[in-house]
Order: C-alpha cells, then structure tokens, then sequence
C-alpha cells in the first residue's frame, strides 16, 4: 500500500476514533483531504433534500440527469408541483421518473389529489382509487396530500392516509396554518382568509402519523411565506410537538432554509428549489455560509439515523 492510501485511511480512523464535529469526505471527492459535517449517506432518514422540479420551469430528462450526476448525493426526493405531471405525455413523464430513480431519488407527485377531490366529491371514490393506482403504476414513490384549498373533514383526510399507504405509495400528508395557500396568493389576499391555531396543525399531523403517514410536509405559507413577519413561534411550536424525523418544512427561499439549519441543526429535512441544491449542501456540509453562518453549522459524530 503506498503512502498516500495509508495516510488517507489513517486520517478517517483517528477522525472517528476522536468523535470529531467533522469527518472527512468520501474518497470520490479529490478534496475529501478536508473536514465537514458528516452527514448519513443515502438512502438516510434525516437530513434530507427535496427538490422541486417542472413547474415555476420545466426541468426536462436531460437538465435532470445532468443535474444529478453531479449533485445527486445530496438531493433525496424529487417533487412536482401544480399538477405539472398530468400535462406530460406517459413516456415522458416516465423517463423523469426513471431518471429521479436512477439517481437514487424518490420522486413525489405534489399537491394534487385535492383538485381530483373537487372533481369527484360525495361519497363517489371510484376517480380517487383511479387516480392512486396510476400514480403508483406510472412509477411515484410519494403521494402528497394537500387540502390547502379545501375543506375537508380530519376523518376522510387521515382514510386518504390508509388508502393511499394501501396502494404502496408513500402518503405525505401537507398541513399548515394558512387558509387557501398553495397559489402564489398575494399577502393581502391570504390576511384576509385568515390562519389557523398552530395546535389545529399539530393535532391533524399526529393523527395522519397514526393513520400511518410517511412523512408530514409543513406549508410555508402564513408561516415564512407571504407574510409581513415571520412566524417563528409556529416553527417552535411543530418542532416541540412533532418527531423532527417525520416533518418536512418547505423552505424554497434561501434565507427560509438558512434559519430551520440554524434552529433545527444540518440534519433539517428540507424542501427547496432545484436551483438551491447547491447553497444548501455547502450550508449543511458546514463549508460556506453567509457572516451569520460560516464557521458555525456543525455536526458530532456519524449522526443518528431512526
């Protein structure tokens, strides 16, 4: 064994032998010589990126698969939004999927099944159990459940929860605070549709955690989106109730994602934009940051996956 090899295994054995805040990267990287935050490899429980993709643009097979290849290891999920998907021709959308799959990634259907609700209400579920399977058949690993527009009982909410786990999709359930968000509403217009009590959120995830949801996606809106202040006190209020594992903020504003590392720590699950992998890897790897956090973003140890 040459010297240089030696060296670099010796340096990642004294690292975890001393349980450093910081640990060397892996040797695909030519400078994983350096220290930053361990954080678990994929697949990992916490800690992980979702990305949005077709929507606000139309990320395409291509720009995806390149955009993997070199930053697939810290992007965990990929998202549509808006419904974008049920635009896109099967193969198409097949070819995104496969793509994300590729790359490790699961990919999630977004924020929809609430405009297939709308359209086949009453007691009718025959376009809902429909509309499940062909996401599943296409190849989705997530299925969001959104009622950001909506009014919908808890009860039927938590029975899309088991439908959905019955079909083999993951359900991801999204609750917030804000009345009619989801639509680029303006902050005049959601003032005046009013939000609800943090604890209305709190109550709704844990009974969708019961009904066996995967994970419980927190809307931004009303909280640190379209709002004249923040609404910090709600962020501690989900953090304090909810399993850190099985909560997702949406966080697709650089500043928004910089203050749940800074409160929650490097291993936040966050959603963001597909063009802000790259700020919110550098953030959580602890290796470049804005005054307020550079030098200051750390880990201990290996982590612990649950």
């Amino acid at each position: 064994m040459s010297f240089l090899p030696r060296l670099s295994q010796n340096l990642r054995t004294s690292t975890r032998a001393f349980s450093s805040t910081c640990t060397p990267r892996t040797a695909k990287h030519p400078f994983s010589f350096l220290p930053a935050n361990s954080l678990s490899p994929k697949p990992r429980k916490t800690g992980l990126t979702e990305i949005r993709g077709p929507y606000y643009a139309p990320v395409t097979q291509t720009y995806l698969d390149e955009l993997l290849s070199d930053w697939g290891e810290y992007v965990d999920g990929i998202k549509f939004a808006g419904g974008a998907f049920s635009l896109m021709p099967k193969e198409r959308l097949q070819g995104l999927i496969d793509v994300a799959h590729k790359h490790d990634c699961y990919v999630s259907t977004g924020g929809y099944i609430e405009r297939v609700l709308a359209t086949s209400p009453g007691t009718s579920s025959s376009q809902v159990h429909k509309y499940l399977k062909t996401c599943k058949d296409i190849g989705f690993d997530v299925l969001e459940l959104s009622s950001g527009f909506l009014s919908i009982p808890t009860e039927d909410w938590a029975l899309l929860v088991e439908e959905t786990s019955k079909t083999g999709l993951k359900p991801k359930p999204e609750v917030g605070i804000q009345w009619g968000a989801g639509g680029d509403a303006s902050i005049a217009e959601l003032e005046s549709a009013g939000t609800r009590d943090p604890k209305w959120l709190i109550d709704r995830a844990n009974i969708f955690l019961q009904a066996g949801a995967h994970m419980i996606m927190i809307e931004s809106e009303g909280i640190t989106e379209n709002v004249k202040s923040w609404q910090t006190d709600v962020i501690s209020a989900i953090m304090s109730a909810l399993p850190a594992n099985k909560i997702m903020f949406e966080a697709a504003d650089p500043a928004v994602f910089t203050y749940h590392i800074q409160n929650q720590g490097a291993r936040a699950n966050l959603f963001i934009d597909h063009s802000q992998i790259v700020q919110l890897a550098c953030l959580r790897k602890g290796i470049w940051g804005t005054g307020a956090t550079f030098g200051k973003i750390v880990t201990f140890g290996e982590g612990k996956e649950s």
